[in-house]
C-alpha cells in the first residue's frame, strides 16, 4: 500500500533523514520506533506531504505522491494524526471534527462517519458542544484520532499518540488503534513507547540518526537484545 524508497529530507544545511526506505501492507500496523531526535516525526510528514523530500521516491497504492500536496493525499485517503494532537482549541469538538471532513462532498455520509466517530469515543459524545481546548489530554487525543477518520483514511498515520498520557488512557488508546485496524484501516505508527508499539504492530522498522538501522516482525524486535538495551529499557 505504502512504499517508501531512499528518502532524503533536509531542515537547511540538516540531514534529517538519510535514505530511508520502509513499506507498509494494506491490512498491517507497522511502527517506526527510535529515539527523540531519531527522525520518526519528519518521516511521517515527508509521507503526508508536510515536508518536501530532497531525493528518493514515495508510492501510495502503486502511484507516485511524493509531489502531491498534502491536501491531495487526504483526498487518496491518507489521514495522519499529529504529534502533540494539533486540535482548534477555540473551536467545539464537533467543529473539529468537520474540518476533518472538508474534502468530502457528501455531508449526509460525513455526518453519518461522525457518528461512528461519537459510537467509538463516548466521552467525545458527551462534550461535543465543548470548546476543544478545554478537553483533557486524553480526550484531546480521541478527537486529533476521530477528526483524521472522518476524512475515512484507508491509511492512518499516528504520530506519538501516548505522549503526555496516563498509564491507563494510554491503554485505552492503544486498544481504540487495534480496533481501527480490525475495521480495515492500514495504520503507520510512530511511537516512543517501543515497548507498546512492538507488542501491538505486525512489523517494525528502528530509526536511528535518520537511518533505518534495524527492521523486522514485530515479535523479533521485541526480543531482539539490542533494541531491549537501547529502547525497552
Amino acid at each position: 500500500m505504502l512504499r517508501v524508497e531512499n528518502i532524503d529530507v533536509y531542515y537547511g544545511m540538516i540531514h534529517a533523514i538519510r535514505g530511508l526506505s520502509l513499506e507498509v501492507n494494506e491490512g498491517e500496523i507497522v511502527t517506526l520506533i527510535g529515539a527523540n531526535g531519531a527522525g520518526k516525526t519528519s518521516t511521517l510528514r515527508a509521507i503526508s506531504g508536510l515536508n518536501p523530500i530532497k531525493n528518493g521516491e514515495i508510492f501510495y497504492e502503486n502511484a507516485k505522491v511524493d509531489s502531491l500536496d498534502a491536501h491531495k493525499l487526504v483526498g487518496k485517503g491518507v489521514s495522519q494524526v499529529p504529534e502533540g494532537r494539533r486540535i482548534f482549541g477555540d473551536q467545539t469538538v464537533e467543529e473539529n471534527l468537520l474540518l476533518g471532513a472538508y474534502l468530502r462532498k457528501d455531508k449526509t455520509e460525513a455526518k453519518k462517519t461522525m457518528e461512528e466517530v461519537f459510537k467509538r469515543f463516548p466521552r467525545i459524545l458527551e462534550r461535543r458542544k465543548q470548546m476543544a481546548g478545554t478537553l483533557s489530554g486524553g480526550e484531546q487525543q480521541m478527537l486529533a484520532i476521530g477528526r483524521a477518520l472522518m476524512a475515512k483514511p484507508k491509511l492512518l498515520l499516528l504520530d506519538e499518540p501516548s505522549m503526555g498520557l496516563a498509564p491507563i488512557i494510554v491503554e485505552e488508546i492503544f486498544d481504540i488503534i487495534k480496533e481501527i485496524r480490525e475495521q480495515g484501516t492500514t495504520i503507520l505508527l510512530v511511537e516512543q513507547n517501543a515497548n507498546l508499539a512492538l507488542q501491538l504492530a505486525d512489523r517494525g522498522y528502528v530509526l536511528e540518526t535518520g537511518s533505518i538501522v534495524l527492521s523486522g516482525n514485530a515479535n523479533d524486535l521485541l526480543n531482539n537484545e539490542a533494541v531491549q538495551k537501547a529502547y525497552l529499557g
